[in-house]
């Protein structure tokens, strides 16, 4: 047992608990050593991110007559943000704001894409699937490369623990307290 007085509280060092955001990034970490795999995953872990936000954009959805005009600005990608942006608030409130602004870029992307396809370019899904099968397949290599397998295998929350596991990196270096 820790040293007490005569008060019982401890002289000992007082750690307070790991956050949850913490001991997932720490799991998620496990996987993640190899400098290799982790440059893979700078790059792929956003493109996955960016690609699947197009892809489930690109399923239709209904219309809804008393959204009126704004039926084209909801769209199953909108439950998408929304589920997600609450999970990371849930863990951190600063990474989901920061992560909020990153879906926005990502959302100007994607309504980019859309507006490439309505002017003859690929439908957003096929650029979209594209996107993602490659930046799957690098993960793949990296992990393959870092031999272990990748996080999510174990826990699907990974999936979602992935995107602000990089951002947190770069929050650290600004020196913001997430």
């Amino acid at each position: 047992m820790a040293a007490t007085i005569k008060s019982g509280k401890s002289t000992g060092p007082s750690k307070e608990p790991k956050k949850l955001v913490d001991v997932y990034f720490d799991k998620y970490a496990e996987s993640h050593q190899n400098y290799t795999n982790e440059i893979i995953h700078w790059i792929c872990v956003p493109l996955i991110v960016f690609s699947l936000l197009g892809l489930v954009w690109s399923i239709p959805f209904p219309y809804i007559k008393f959204l009126g005009r704004y039926n084209e600005d909801l769209n199953w990608a909108s439950f998408l943000i929304g589920f997600s942006i609450y999970y990371y608030y849930k863990l951190s409130p600063v990474l989901s704001y920061f992560m909020l602004i990153v879906v926005f870029v990502f959302t100007y992307g994607v309504m980019e894409l859309a507006n490439w396809s309505a002017v003859g370019g690929p439908q957003l899904w096929q650029s979209c699937l594209v996107i993602f099968v490659l930046a799957w397949i690098g993960q793949f290599i990296g992990h393959k490369i870092e031999g272990k397998k990748p996080s999510f295998l174990d826990d699907i929350k990974f999936l979602l623990i992935g995107p602000i596991w990089l951002l947190h990196f770069v929050l650290l270096k600004w020196k913001i307290k997430y």
